[in-house]
């Protein structure tokens, strides 16, 4: 029998929140077993950006990506947020190692190419997971602590959305282990209306993303989390839950279903 893992990610606007990053670190920190998180950043990326006169250019929740926006995104993701979560948890206890994908090769992608007359720039498709050496950090006692940023083998550092890291990973280590991927960020899961915390979708079946994807109830960084989501479930991960920051111990939010 598979012992059983959690992928966790957290994005969204707790990343910049000390008191909601500090909730979501604890409960992170409560969960049992092996863990692994992945982590995004956008927001910090895109106020530091601002202030270099850097203006996010967005396309369905996903940031094109040219020169200087891959140098901007691999200091803030791969240094400063990664390593401050990173001592965060060395400070509660947990053994966290700060990576990139390109640290023992974890994730290597292919540069997306023109998608519907869109040229993202570099931004990266992941392709291969070194599940083999995961594994064994989480064996040696490591908590892998993954920044939103992978590598192409030759050299170039690829900017790569945060919950397809985590749904690629999550998928890659269900050789390994019983996975439960869980995206965490500032809402109660799914809502059918997201001013309203009261309409959360629970189960969340895949037809109801189609649906909602088609009528534009669904947009922005919705998408790519909640495709990379079903991508999971339909290729071996137990479980997928979307909940809020601080709910990741619990059995709230919105369990997705094939």
């Amino acid at each position: 029998m598979k012992q059983p893992l959690n992928v966790i990610k957290i994005g969204g606007a707790v990343i910049e929140d000390p008191e909601k990053q500090q909730a979501f670190l604890d409960g992170f920190v409560a969960l049992k077993g092996p863990k692994i998180l992945v982590h995004g950043g956008g927001r910090i990326a895109t106020e530091i950006g601002e202030r270099l006169g850097m203006e996010a250019i967005m396309v369905e929740g996903r940031r094109v990506t040219d020169d200087a926006t891959v140098d901007l995104v691999t200091m803030v993701y791969g240094g400063l947020v990664n390593k401050q979560m990173t001592a965060k948890l060395q400070s509660l206890g947990v053994n966290a190692i700060g990576l990139t994908g390109a640290d023992g090769s974890i994730i290597r992608s292919v540069k997306r190419p023109v998608t519907n007359g869109v040229d993202y720039g570099w931004v990266g498709d992941p392709v291969e997971v070194n599940a083999d050496f995961l594994t064994k950090m989480i064996e040696a006692g490591g908590v892998p602590v993954i920044a939103p940023l992978t590598h192409d083998g030759a050299g170039h550092i690829l900017n790569t959305n945060a919950d397809t890291i985590a749904g690629t990973i999550a998928l890659a280590m269900a050789e390994f282990f019983e996975v439960n991927l869980a995206l965490t960020f500032e809402l109660d899961g799914v809502l059918a209306d997201v001013n309203d915390p009261e309409s959360l979708i629970n189960p969340f079946k895949e037809s109801f993303f189609i649906e909602m994807k088609e009528s534009g109830a669904i947009h922005s960084g919705m998408i790519p989390k909640l495709e990379n989501s079903f991508k999971a479930l339909h290729s071996g991960v137990k479980g997928v839950r979307i909940c809020k920051y601080d709910q990741i111990n619990s059995n709230h939010g919105s369990l997705l279903q094939i």
